[in-house]
């Protein structure tokens, strides 16, 4: 709170002037958005990290606990509560050859990472058209958990803390893709949940302040 106040205090809204009144202006808080469990970039041809298989009208988060990916049926993905448990598929990776592997008993997204990391190398990570349908063939009719999910809100800089001054009701991430942060200095600095390709005023730490 006291560099909040300090931002307030310095805060040029002139420079920061939006509409209805409102002053805002980026931090350096953003999402990290969705990325897979394994992250050895060197298993992935060009794109495949990529891929996506979402239902219509997914991801469709609308809080932070609703942060995990699941395969349907059908074969399409969802997001759903990384605690709510489903049976889960691993990838057994040995060289260049990755193999499937089905788990038959219910866990949560966070159990079955560690069980597939603990006895294969990690979660699935489906690359490819060709991967959806290994993992659908392997689910036989169960939804299951694959390894992807969406990350916590990071610092540009790298920097971790756990403080966080967010408006009431924010950040929403509507329509799914407000992953970038302003603090509204129109509001004491309040944070909200934007969509990162929006003008707005910034903030730089000036030398020697980092």
């Amino acid at each position: 709170m006291e560099v909040m106040k300090i931002l307030t205090n310095m805060a040029d809204l002139d420079n920061m002037f939006y509409s209805n009144n409102s002053y805002r202006a980026w931090i350096g808080l953003h999402a990290d958005n969705w990325r897979w469990s394994l992250s050895n970039t060197r298993l992935y041809k060009p794109g495949e990290m990529e891929f996506r298989r979402w239902r219509v009208g997914q991801p469709n988060i609308e809080d932070s606990d609703k942060a995990c990916t699941g395969m349907y049926p059908d074969g399409d993905w969802y997001d759903y509560d990384c605690d709510s448990s489903w049976y889960s598929v691993c990838a057994d990776i040995k060289g260049s050859n990755v193999t499937f592997v089905i788990v038959p008993t219910y866990m949560t997204w966070p159990e079955a990472q560690s069980y597939c990391r603990a006895h294969y190398t990690d979660l699935a990570s489906v690359r490819n058209m060709a991967d959806n349908q290994k993992v659908l063939e392997l689910a036989g009719g169960n939804w299951v958990w694959i390894g992807l999910f969406r990350d916590s809100m990071k610092w540009s800089d790298g920097s971790n803390s756990s403080f966080s001054f967010w408006k009431n009701r924010q950040p929403d991430n509507n329509n799914g893709n407000e992953t970038c942060v302003a603090a509204d200095f129109s509001q004491s600095g309040a944070w909200e949940d934007w969509p990162c390709d929006m003008e707005r005023a910034f903030i730089c730490y000036g030398p020697g302040e980092r």
